[in-house]
């Protein structure tokens, strides 16, 4: 071994040393694993990335190699790696455990790994498995002992952080070499069933067992097939590897019905960004052989009992899969009573989880639009628009927004500068036929993303044209500027040549951020500078109320 590489180990060695000193001064290592029996240990994990003069030990691997090879003064031969330097930080790190182990400190399973600048790249490899025996049986029976009591047997809500523990555990092969997918989904299911009174931390619950789903699906399951393409910046790329199909192991273990299950739970409760995941895994389970999957992909999930996916009556004809997001209608007769029942079956499915980032997929001699410059022309557009034709269609067409709008979802087929989120359509029509969906409008305003949706300018335009600025409609107006874009401009300016109307409109953004206020005035003056050029010009009140808005906005 070369003075250098020595140099180099001795580095790597101090910076183990370092990273166990630090934590084993912590001082909240017992109360950490106090907050739930389901936590033997605090890290599970650490690797080592050797970079001269600042080698990194840490816990967490945040991709600190990226970039990083071409600048090392210093490159090992793979088998200096594993010959010399593996066995040496072994021994550090196995003394480490055996002192540390039984503690707090260490989960009930560690692993070491490390990366190391080599001639062919960079060598990333795991230089050490550690199972603690004694610590995972005490974790199987806190498992065992959880389950039954507090899921199986329970009838309280659960602890989130429990989930975040349970939902990795049931899916680790360490603990449970032979996976019962049947049970493990039972234990899902009823943490979702105990806590589904309470919207936000269900939320929370789904989000985790998910997430556990995926990284099993991912890491564990799907590589067992197919040769993995790794992407950070889209979805990975499979490719079944020869010869492999579900064979009989796997469906005698069910494990795909894992896959299936995680499937389904992304399609239905993620975000409308993570759909592509979803339908993912059920293509590659069909690949594999599942015919539950390949009547997924056709039918639906099977979810929902087949009396609410498909509806066919003299006047329409509805039928829904949850799996691409769909709703197909096709219109027999155009009449009120046709419209009624599809909106209802959409109710009805959306009021049962069914993905809010669905689109309809439209037969009707109809081509009906909003009078609103700018909206996709597309099917579910089209839909909502023919139904409001019809007053008589009004209030369902409102109790139908109120259970669409949902922020950080979109239809389907929308995307870009045309993205909508669910209930657009309805809303937006209701607000222009009536006074009496202001309420309405400034709710769904309050769900907006703006940071991934423009339409909210179309309808602010159309919206001010019919209304401009009343007593009733200006608290309306800004709170959907709030949620405007800086390329929305509004020809409201000669309004506001009335004291009374800029009292209103004072008296809506007094309360707001300057920056809101900026955000509200811009469509109507312009630049902050305009409205302050404007009040200096200005006399009596009208001056002093310009002042105070200019004030407002930070001016």
């Amino acid at each position: 071994m070369t003075a250098a590489v020595e140099h180099a180990l001795e580095e790597m060695i101090q910076a183990i040393h370092e990273w166990f000193d630090e934590q084993t001064a912590r001082t909240d290592l017992e109360q950490t694993i106090q907050r739930t029996k389901l936590q033997m240990g605090i890290f599970d994990d650490i690797f080592v990335l050797y970079k001269p003069g600042r080698t990194i030990v840490d816990s967490l691997d945040m991709g600190w190699d990226e970039g990083s090879l071409s600048t090392q003064t210093i490159r090992f031969t793979e088998e200096l790696v594993r010959t010399e330097i593996q066995p040496r930080l072994v021994e550090v790190v196995q003394e480490k455990l055996a002192e540390w182990a039984d503690t707090p400190l260490i989960d009930y399973r560690f692993t070491f790994r490390g990366k190391f600048p080599t001639s062919n790249g960079m060598l990333k490899l795991t230089l050490l498995e550690y199972i603690n025996e004694e610590k995972r049986q005490q974790l199987l029976e806190q498992i065992r002992t959880y389950t039954e009591q507090k899921l199986e047997n329970g009838v309280y809500p659960t602890k989130p952080l429990e989930t975040t523990f349970l939902a990795k555990h049931l899916l680790d092969p360490v603990l449970f070499p032979s996976m019962d997918a049947t049970w493990i989904i039972r234990q899902y299911e009823q943490i979702q069933t105990l806590n589904r009174e309470r919207k936000d931390a269900l939320a929370e619950h789904r989000h985790t067992i998910i997430y556990a789903l995926t990284l099993w699906a991912e890491k564990q399951f799907l590589p067992q097939y197919f040769d993995v393409q790794i992407s950070e910046y889209c979805e990975n790329e499979y490719s079944l590897k020869p010869d492999q199909k579900l064979d009989g192991q796997v469906k005698s273990l069910h494990s795909i019905d894992l896959l299936l299950y995680a499937a389904v739970m992304i399609l239905r409760f993620e975000p409308s960004y993570s759909k592509p995941r979803g339908l993912r895994f059920l293509e590659l389970a069909k690949q594999l052989g599942s015919e539950q999957a390949d009547r997924m992909l056709t039918e639906g999930s099977g979810t929902y009992k087949p009396e609410d996916t498909y509806v066919k009556t003299e006047q329409v004809e509805c039928q829904a899969n949850d799996v691409f997001a769909r709703i197909a209608i096709q219109i027999h007769q155009e009449e009120p009573g046709a419209y009624q029942q599809a909106i209802a079956f959409i109710i009805r499915l959306l009021e049962q989880g069914f993905p809010k980032s669905y689109h309809i997929k439209l037969k009707s001699k109809v081509k009906q639009y909003l009078p609103i410059k700018g909206l996709a022309k597309s099917d579910t557009h089209r839909f909502f628009a023919n139904a409001l034709e019809y007053p008589e269609l009004r209030s369902l067409l409102e109790q139908y927004a109120r259970a669409a709008i949902q922020e950080f979802e979109f239809y389907a087929d929308t995307e870009g500068e045309k993205s909508g989120m669910p209930g657009s359509y309805a809303a937006f029509g209701l607000g222009l036929a009536s006074e009496q969906y202001f309420p309405l409008i400034y709710e769904y305003m309050a769900q907006v993303d703006d940071e991934h949706q423009m339409i909210q300018d179309k309808f602010i335009a159309a919206f001010a044209d019919k209304y401009g600025v009343t007593a009733d409609s200006v608290s309306v107006l800004v709170q959907s500027l709030r949620r405007s874009t800086d390329g929305l401009k509004l020809k409201l300016l000669p309004e506001f040549e009335q004291d009374e109307k800029l009292e209103w409109l004072l008296e809506q953004v007094q309360e707001l951020e300057s920056y809101e206020v900026q955000r509200v005035l811009y469509p109507i003056f312009g630049k902050v500078e305009k409205l302050a050029a404007l009040a200096r010009k200005a006399e009596g009140k009208r001056k002093e109320l310009l002042l105070r808005l200019s004030h407002a906005a930070g001016k």
